[in-house]
């Protein structure tokens, strides 16, 4: 199955069902599911500045869980503002080039966390009956 890395604490945010557009400098035909996996690289900014929305204790170096992947949106300033709209914390700009919003639904968190090392890019884990 695709697996997409993303830093703490932003594949917390899209587990949790806050954050549902990925935000990268490329874009993607694939449609479908998708693993997400918590890298083990953490945005120390965004970590102080969402507090409010995540745990204590974040996951790091596994898979959370399973999204569809429906949508790859050129972001342009109208797109953008939507974002702000939805959530200012969230959507704000970040030091990242970021072109393309990936669109997330369709959240199913596991109980049990994958252990898992990430790759960049799309990349395949073999779930082996673990879905």
């Amino acid at each position: 199955m695709k697996v997409l890395t993303i830093k703490q604490p932003w594949a917390t945010l899209i587990m949790q069902k806050d954050k549902e557009y990925e935000f990268r400098s490329w874009k993607t035909q694939y449609r479908g599911d998708l693993l997400i996996h918590a890298g083990k690289g953490i945005d120390k900014e965004a970590l102080n500045r969402l507090k409010k929305y995540l745990p204590k204790e974040l996951p790091l170096g596994k898979i959370l869980g399973k999204v569809k992947l429906v949508d790859c949106i050129k972001c342009d300033k109208e797109f953008r503002d939507m974002c702000q709209r939805k959530n200012k914390d969230i959507y704000s700009k970040s030091i990242f080039k970021e072109e393309y919003a990936w669109q997330l639904e369709d959240v199913e968190v596991f109980e049990e966390p994958i252990e898992a090392k990430g790759k960049l890019s799309l990349w395949e884990f073999d779930m082996g009956g673990n879905s």
